[in-house]
C-alpha cells in the first residue's frame, strides 16, 4: 500500500441527472486510467455497473441498499476489501476512488462513513464532492426533493448536464435561474457543463485535497471566502425576495425567474468568518466539540485552517459534515501570507453569527471570568 493518502471523490445527483453518461466520458480520460470505482445501486437487480464502459476489477457494484442509510457498514467493508486486494496485488495498483452514490442518497451519511472510519484514515483522504445536476429538469427537482438539495449544497464541484435540451428564451431563462439557484446554495463549488467537453476529469478531480506529505493545501480555492460571503448576501437576497414572493435580482446571476424557486434551499446557507487571533488547542476541542452538540444536525458541512496558539506558524485543518470531524491535520506552514483563522460552513437554519460567536468566545479577551463565557455559551445554544 502506497504511504500517501489515497483520495477518495464521492460523485452524487439525483435520479437522472446523467451521473452513469458522465462517468462514460471521463473513464475514457487517462487521467482516471489508475481510478477505482465503487458503485452503489438502489434495488435487488442492479444494472449501472453494466452500464459502465470500463468493467474491470477495479469496478466493484454495491446493490444491497442505499449508501446513506443501509449499508454504511458495507462501504467500509467494501473499501477495506478493495485496500486489502490492492495490497495483495490482486487488483490494478490504482491512485484514486471514486464513489458513486444511488441518486437517492443524502450526501452527508456517505462523507461520514469515508471521514470516520480510523483504518481507513490511515490509507484515504477525501478529496471532495461532485454533484450532476440536470440543467432542465433540475429546478423542479430541488423544489421537490430535499436530498437532491444537500447533493448539491455540499458539492466541491458541480456538474451542470442536458444543456441541450434548453433552447430558445425561455431554455436561456431556465439556465439562468438554475445557475442562480446553483450559486446560491453552493457558492464555492466550481461549476462545469458536459458542453464542449468542458467538464474533464482533471477539472473535476483536482479539488484541493489536504495533504502536507504530498502537496500543499490551496487555502484560497478550498476555502473560497469570498464566494461564501458573496453567497451569503445573495441568500439574503433571495430570502428577502422569498418572503416578498418574487425574486427581483437581476444582476450578478441573471436570475430571471418570478416565482417561488427556495422551496428546501431557503433553508440552506453557506458564510464564513476569518479571526486573527489564536485559539488555544483546548478551546479548539470544545468548540468543536459544542459544534457538534448544538448545531450537528444542521451543520452539512464546514472546512477550515485554524491558527492554534501551541504553534501559530503551522495551522490546523478541519473538516466535518454534521456530528463528524476529520481528525485535525497540523500543517507544516501556513499556504498563504494569510495568517488567520479562516472557517466556512454550508447549514441548514442556522444563523452566522450562533456559530461565528461561538468560536470567537474562545479566542477574543473575554472579561467576567468563566461566568461570562457560560452566559455567552448558552445564549448561543439557543
Amino acid at each position: 500500500m502506497a504511504s500517501a493518502p489515497i483520495p477518495i471523490a464521492i460523485l452524487t445527483g439525483f435520479l437522472g441527472a446523467g451521473k452513469t453518461t458522465l462517468l462514460n466520458v471521463l473513464l475514457k480520460d487517462p487521467f482516471l486510467s489508475d481510478a477505482a470505482l465503487i458503485i452503489n445501486e438502489f434495488g435487488d437487480v442492479g444494472i449501472d455497473h453494466l452500464l459502465v464502459e470500463r468493467a474491470d476489477e477495479n469496478v466493484i457494484e454495491m446493490a444491497s441498499g442505499c449508501l446513506c442509510c443501509t449499508i454504511r457498514g458495507d462501504l467500509i467493508d467494501t473499501m477495506h476489501d478493495l485496500l486489502a486486494r490492492r495490497g495483495r496485488g490482486e487488483v490494478r495498483a490504482f491512485n484514486r476512488i471514486v464513489i458513486e452514490t444511488t441518486g437517492l442518497a443524502d450526501p452527508a451519511p456517505v462523507l461520514h462513513s469515508v471521514m470516520s472510519e480510523p483504518s481507513l484514515l490511515a490509507a484515504c483522504r477525501l478529496e471532495g464532492v461532485i454533484t450532476v445536476v440536470d440543467a432542465y429538469n433540475g429546478m423542479a427537482t430541488l423544489n421537490a426533493h430535499p436530498e437532491a438539495v444537500k447533493q448539491v449544497a455540499v458539492a466541491d464541484r458541480i456538474v451542470l448536464t442536458k444543456l441541450d435540451l434548453l433552447v430558445g428564451r425561455e431554455g436561456e431563462d431556465m439556465l439562468f435561474a438554475i445557475i442562480g439557484r446553483l450559486r446560491r446554495l453552493a457558492p464555492a463549488a466550481r461549476l462545469l457543463t458536459t458542453h464542449r467537453n468542458e467538464a474533464t476529469a482533471e477539472r473535476l478531480f483536482t479539488m484541493g485535497l489536504f495533504n502536507p506529505s504530498t502537496k500543499s493545501a490551496d487555502v484560497q480555492s478550498w476555502l473560497a471566502a469570498e464566494a461564501y460571503e458573496t453567497g451569503e448576501k445573495r441568500g439574503r437576497r433571495g430570502r428577502r425576495a422569498h418572503s416578498h414572493g418574487q425574486d427581483h435580482d437581476h444582476h450578478n446571476d441573471h436570475d430571471h425567474h418570478h416565482h417561488d424557486t427556495s422551496r428546501h434551499g431557503d433553508h440552506i446557507r453557506s458564510f464564513s468568518f476569518s479571526d486573527s487571533n489564536a485559539i488555544s488547542p483546548q478551546g479548539l476541542e470544545l468548540f468543536m466539540e459544542l459544534l457538534k452538540s448544538y448545531h450537528g444536525a444542521n451543520m452539512l458541512r464546514m472546512k477550515g485552517i485554524v491558527k492554534v496558539s501551541d504553534d501559530p506558524s503551522r495551522p490546523v485543518v478541519l473538516h466535518g459534515v454534521q456530528h463528524v470531524f476529520h481528525p485535525p491535520v497540523r500543517l507544516p506552514a501556513w499556504p498563504d501570507k494569510d495568517e488567520r483563522t479562516r472557517l466556512v460552513f454550508i447549514v441548514k437554519d442556522i444563523e452566522k453569527p450562533m456559530i461565528e460567536g461561538l468560536f470567537r468566545a474562545f479566542t477574543d479577551q473575554i472579561t467576567g471570568g468563566a461566568e461570562a463565557f457560560t452566559d455567552k455559551t448558552l445564549s448561543l445554544k439557543r
